[in-house]
């Protein structure tokens, strides 16, 4: 289970938080500026680590349950 949290300016995939990285990629120059300094804070990226446990794990099973 990978979490996934895109963030896109004009319809442009600027910068992404991948959780099997465990750190935020850029894909154009702000987005890795961005990026930078979005995984220079230890406690965001804790936080976004901790809502792949939240939502993804308690969603899990219902997810398997309906297909």
């Amino acid at each position: 289970i990978e979490y996934i949290r895109s963030y896109y300016f004009n319809k442009v995939e600027y910068a992404r938080f991948s959780s099997s990285l465990g750190k935020f990629v850029g894909f154009t120059q702000y987005g890795l500026k961005q990026a930078d300094y979005w995984n220079s804070d230890t406690s965001q990226l804790a936080q976004l680590n901790a809502q792949k446990e939240t939502y993804c794990h308690n969603n899990i099973g219902i997810d398997y349950q309906a297909a």
